[in-house]
Order: C-alpha cells, then sequence, then structure tokens
C-alpha cells in the first residue's frame, strides 16, 4: 500500500515541477497581456490656471480649473486585422484629450490611435497609426510601461511633439502605499502643430498658422509614478506651457501669448479607482509570473520528498517477532 502511495506522490511530484517552468516561460507570456477591448476613463484637472479666452479679445486670463477627459477605447475588429499580418497580439487604442474650460466648453479636442503589442508594449507600426489625424510612427512606449519595469531611463512619445525623447528613471518612490518607480521627462519648448478642433468654428489650423503667421509652441514636465510589476502608472502630472508667438501674437508682451499654462494632475476619485485597479491586476501578474511556478515547484519537491520517505518506510524490513512456547 505504502509503495503503491509513493507512486503516486512521485507521480503528482513530477507534474508539478514540470508543470512550473511551463507556467512561467510559456503560459505567462501568453496570458499576461492587455485585452483588446479595455476602456477606461481618467479626469485630470489644472487648478488656478491660465487659459486664452478666444472670445474676448484673445486674452489670456486665470481661472479656477482646466478639466481633461482622457478616454481610451480598444478596437478590437482594428486589433484582429492588424494580428493577422502581424503574427503576434496586437491592441489598438483608440483615444481621445477633451480639454474644457471653467465653464464646461470644449477647448480643444485631439484624438489618437496608438498600436502596440500586448505582452511587450512595443509599438507595432501599421496603417492607423496616428495623432489628431496626422500619420506618426512611434518608438518607445506611450501610456504603459512594459509588464516588470526596470529602473532605468526609456524612450517615451509625447502627443504634442509627435514625437519620442528618453523619460528618465529618478528613483523609487511609495504612492497610496505602493512602492512605484518614478519617472521624468523634460520637453523643452518646442513648435508644434495647432489642435484640428479648436472653440472657434470654422478655423483650419493650417490656413490659420500660414494666413497670420501664427505658430503654437508648447513645454512640458511629464511625471509619471509606475508600478514596476505590471508597467501601469498610478498618477501621473504635468506641468504644462503653450503659447501662441509671432501673427496675432505679435502686440503681447515679447511677442508671446499665453494659450494654456498649469499643473495638471488626476482627480482624486479617478486617483483611488486606479489604485485599486492597478493592485488587483499586480497580483493577477504575479500569480503567473512567480507566485505560482515557486509555489508549484517547492510542493512538487515536497512531494517527492514525501514518496521517497514512504518508499524507504516500505523496502525497511521487519523486526523479528519474539519467539514464545
Amino acid at each position: 500500500m505504502r509503495r503503491r502511495a509513493s507512486l503516486v506522490l512521485l507521480a503528482v511530484a513530477v507534474f508539478c515541477i514540470a508543470l512550473a517552468p511551463l507556467l512561467r516561460w510559456y503560459a505567462y507570456p501568453r496570458l499576461a497581456k492587455i485585452p483588446p477591448n479595455q476602456y477606461q476613463e481618467v479626469v485630470l484637472e489644472a487648478k488656478d490656471a491660465t487659459l486664452l479666452d478666444y472670445t474676448a479679445g484673445m486674452e489670456p486670463k486665470k481661472v479656477d480649473k482646466v478639466t481633461i477627459v482622457q478616454t481610451l477605447k480598444g478596437n478590437v475588429e482594428a486589433s484582429r486585422e492588424i494580428e493577422a499580418s502581424a503574427g503576434k497580439d496586437v491592441v489598438v487604442w483608440d483615444t481621445l484629450t477633451h480639454i474644457m474650460g471653467p465653464d464646461g466648453k470644449m477647448v480643444s479636442q485631439i484624438p489618437e490611435r496608438y498600436i502596440f503589442d500586448a505582452h511587450t508594449q512595443a509599438p507595432v507600426h501599421a496603417t492607423g497609426e496616428a495623432v489628431d489625424g496626422d500619420p506618426v510612427r512611434r518608438e518607445g512606449i506611450e501610456f504603459k510601461w512594459p509588464f516588470f519595469t526596470e529602473p532605468r531611463d526609456y524612450l517615451y512619445f509625447d502627443q504634442q511633439t509627435r514625437s519620442s525623447s528618453p523619460i528618465h528613471y529618478v528613483g523609487p518612490r511609495t504612492f497610496k502605499g505602493m512602492d512605484v518607480y518614478y519617472y521624468e521627462q523634460i520637453i523643452p519648448w518646442t513648435k508644434v502643430s495647432l489642435p484640428k478642433k479648436m472653440p472657434i468654428e470654422g478655423i483650419d489650423p493650417a490656413t490659420f498658422e500660414q494666413t497670420t503667421g501664427t505658430s503654437l509652441w508648447y513645454s512640458t514636465k511629464a511625471m509619471f509614478w509606475v508600478d514596476p510589476v505590471t508597467g501601469a502608472p498610478v498618477n501621473a502630472e504635468q506641468e504644462i506651457k503653450q503659447e501662441m508667438r509671432g501673427g496675432i501674437a505679435a502686440g503681447a508682451p515679447d511677442g508671446k501669448l499665453t494659450v494654456f499654462a498649469g499643473h495638471v494632475k488626476m482627480r482624486e476619485d479617478y486617483s483611488e479607482y486606479t489604485v485599486d485597479l492597478v493592485k488587483s491586476n499586480r497580483i493577477m501578474v504575479l500569480t503567473l509570473h512567480t507566485y505560482a511556478p515557486i509555489g508549484l515547484a517547492l510542493f512538487g519537491l515536497a512531494l517527492f520528498g514525501l514518496a521517497l520517505w514512504l518508499e524507504a518506510r516500505g523496502r525497511r524490513p521487519r523486526e523479528e517477532e519474539p519467539f514464545s512456547a
């Protein structure tokens, strides 16, 4: 009976030990990935900001708050089409950045299509990759860092400049009880395109720039607090400055007219929701990558030891019983 039990335990032990690396190096890369149908909405605010009033003589004004609503929607149909030629799991995000003034009226809208590898988050170049209708070719990451983010610099794509530049690892931080990595990216003053959708109807940005000689300039300091396991930012802030130069701004001091200046932060309720979501996803990723493989390996070794012990006991000769008349 003991021999039969030891054989069963040995078979289960071998199964667990063999399953551990299979789960880590085969299942994990295929299961730990961004779902193609993800939907997310984030609200950010810039309090005590400066905003250009287009309806009152093109004058910059101090306002209580500027609200930025970012929506992200996975395009399943587009991802399937690209996967057919890419030969890997691809995610297509259609995003919209909607900026509103203190009165709730639209200041600008910028749509974007971001295409990337579902597991590595590396960009995938395909037709449709664009910002505000302009084709782009991304290098580096955007929105999300890779799973198991490293404490190093990355290339990060900036929506306004349509270009990538290093985002620097500054060091470890603690954010709402989570151990995270903190990154900063500083983009100096750069000439950028005017949004195609502006608060004044009938303005074509390209024509406006050519006929008035006015150009839009932008600089920012971007800050991200990133969970190193999931690669998801649990907090994001930006110190943004935009100004018009030349043309209609020629009469302003130094020939510059502030379009927007403010410190953009995630609204508190969305910050709390993001932290809870990342904590939940973190457990799932760690289970696939670490907890389950190590647990299975240890459990298999324990069963292997128990099987050997039972086998040894089964082979031990019985003591002779004393003779009695």
